[in-house]
């Protein structure tokens, strides 16, 4: 810029020295005298000398200076720097590539002024589905080794020259062998990441060297064990390649890498990717398949969870039903338990109570036999008239309590044809019953 500007400077003060004399009367020539026409030239020399020297290095720009017997330096830091009417090759620290697809108006979209932009390019991927790609990629160049620098900045001559005649076939080829590698389905079903990991390693350490083979699949065998037909597809035959590897290492080309440059790729991802109209009604097709397959699986999951809360139910209903058999089972055993203890309980009672009677019986029994036995002793003793009424009166109150006591039949049958003696019955029945106690008494 300052070269051109002492250059213009020289020409202005030549001119105006050439037309001073033409035009003496002009008064807008009246100021430049031909002392100052060739102070103007004088000031376009230095100009032009001074900007052949020296020159400004802008930051993040390296500097290949060449000059004119052969010499070259490389700068790397910003500022003013010599130059000496040398030629300037700059190249940027980090050159950013771009493959943009273009919008419906053909339109690439706003875009840095220093990234170099192209159109995306359509490759193909295993399964001849075509795709435009669109990557960002940005390559470092070496500022350490001063020496690699220049001699890839004097091999390539510009910045530009550079990116298309090295970094871009790099990453074209790149590109096309990653696509061979997978089918277009591969990478929409997950292998995304292997892609962009595939073309970095490609770009900076070399192309990968493929290798062809057949995908041995099983064949469709139809039919039962009489016969049967074999179904072999020869309708399409599609190509599959894979890395070839030696001592476990990807085999690679030779002298066909960034890193021979010194270059170095700092970013290589794909951004979008524009499927063929075809392929994406195939996409949209899958889409809508895999849409159906989950709603029916959604369906049968609510389906088997249904079924299983109705056997939750079920089961519940039965556990509580089981409970409250169980329970009245329970009840039902301890009242017929507590019955039979009752029972129980009531027999060794009676038996007591049985127990008890009988025992007062005999005491009562034996009261009545001692007095008996005493009342014998006093009559055959002799007793006054007094003692005997006395004693009489005894022996009835006796033999009330002793009647009370005593059971009397409730029929009574008497020969003689039915007639009673001059006594009741009552009266027969009490003195034959004396009659016996008296026995026993003078027996004893």
């Amino acid at each position: 810029m300052l070269t051109f500007l002492g250059i213009l400077v020289i020409v202005f003060g030549l001119v105006t020295l050439i037309i001073k004399p033409l035009f003496k009367n002009s008064k807008l020539l009246t100021w430049f005298t031909s002392r100052r026409s060739l102070q103007l030239v004088l000031l376009g020399i230095v100009l032009s000398i001074v900007t052949g020297t020296l020159f400004y290095a802008e930051p993040g720009t390296a500097y290949a200076v060449q000059y004119p017997w052969g010499g070259q330096k490389a700068v790397f830091r910003q500022g003013i720097h010599t130059k000496m009417w040398g030629r300037l090759i700059p190249i940027q620290f980090e050159l950013p590539i771009k493959y943009v697809i273009p919008t419906a108006d053909g339109e690439l979209g706003e875009q840095s002024e220093y990234a170099n932009v192209d159109r995306a390019k359509y490759w193909a991927f295993s399964d001849a589905v075509k795709a435009r790609i669109a990557t960002s990629v940005v390559i470092s160049i070496n500022t350490e080794d001063e020496v690699q620098f220049l001699s890839v900045a004097d091999r390539n001559k510009t910045e530009r020259n550079l990116i298309r005649s090295r970094i871009i076939p790099n990453i074209d080829q790149s590109i096309k062998n990653t696509c061979k590698l997978m089918d277009a389905q591969d990478y929409i079903s997950g292998q995304a990441s292997d892609f962009d990991r595939y073309f970095k390693d490609q770009l900076e350490n070399g192309m990968y060297v493929l290798e062809e083979y057949s995908d041995n699949q099983a064949k469709e065998i139809i039919g039962d064990s009489a016969t049967v037909r074999t179904v072999v597809n020869n309708e399409t035959k599609q190509k599959r390649f894979r890395i070839k590897h030696k001592d476990g290492l990807p085999v690679r080309e030779k002298g066909n890498s960034l890193k021979a440059y010194g270059l170095t790729v700092v970013q290589a991802v794909v951004t979008e990717i524009d499927w063929e109209a075809t392929f994406d009604k195939r996409l949209q097709l899958q889409k809508e398949e895999v849409a159906q397959t989950q709603l029916e699986k959604q369906q049968a999951e609510r389906e088997f969870y249904r079924a299983q809360k109705e056997k939750a139910r079920g089961e519940a209903e039965k556990a509580a039903e089981r409970a409250r058999l169980e329970k009245e089972q329970i009840q039902k055993t301890i009242a017929a338990e507590t019955e039979a203890k009752v029972a129980e309980f009531n027999l060794v009672k009676e038996k007591k109570q049985f127990e008890v009677e009988k025992y007062k019986a005999q005491s009562k029994k034996v009261a009545a036999d001692a007095e008996a036995y005493q009342n014998a002793k006093l009559v055959s003793a002799g007793l006054t008239p007094q003692e005997r009424a006395e004693w009489e009166y005894k022996t009835a109150v006796g033999v009330a309590g002793q009647l009370k006591s005593l059971n009397l039949p409730e029929i009574y049958m008497e020969g003689n044809n039915g007639k009673t003696g001059d006594g009741n019955l009552l009266e027969s029945l009490i003195g034959a019953e004396l009659a016996k106690k008296m026995m026993a008494a003078n027996q004893k």
